[in-house]
């Protein structure tokens, strides 16, 4: 019987919707903890999840069971159910509508992680806007400025 042998680490990134800064100490914490479960519960093995008052950025494993846009509906709209719970404050917490998904080599494993663990460093010089327009460049996406922060 052949096998089917998959291994493809995902770079992950989204904001809050019109990038409200709801993601702040102490509810960063447990909703990175949260996004890596629905991760794990997805067989996406999560390896790192961080990120900004008003984005978030997840490192995993896409898993071979199911497609990209479905495991980010998964994260998305269990994880917005979640933060309403938190709180009367959160009860307009919504994400944007896109994302950006980036293939990782293997190699650079560890240079993202380090990357996402140090967002909050990293966002007292730029904007969520200016480093997400960077992955774009980076991986040469091709897009239109109107639509990207729905």
């Amino acid at each position: 019987m052949g096998q089917s042998l998959v291994k493809n680490y995902l770079h992950i990134i989204y904001s809050t919707k019109n990038r409200q800064p709801f993601i702040a100490p102490p509810i960063e914490t447990e909703l990175n903890s949260y996004l890596g479960g629905i991760c794990n519960k997805n067989e996406c093995q999560a390896l790192k999840v961080g990120g900004y008052v008003d984005h978030v950025h997840i490192l995993c494993m896409l898993s071979k069971k199911i497609t990209l846009v479905n495991f980010i509906e998964h994260l998305k709209v269990h994880s917005s159910k979640w933060m309403k719970t938190k709180g009367e404050e959160f009860r307009n917490f919504y994400w944007q509508d896109g994302y950006g998904a980036f293939s990782v080599n293997p190699t650079q494993i560890g240079t993202v992680i380090k990357y996402i663990a140090n967002q909050h460093e990293h966002h007292r010089k730029k904007t969520y806007q200016d480093e997400y327009r960077g992955f774009l460049k980076k991986y040469k996406v091709e897009y239109d400025e109107r639509y990207v922060w729905d």
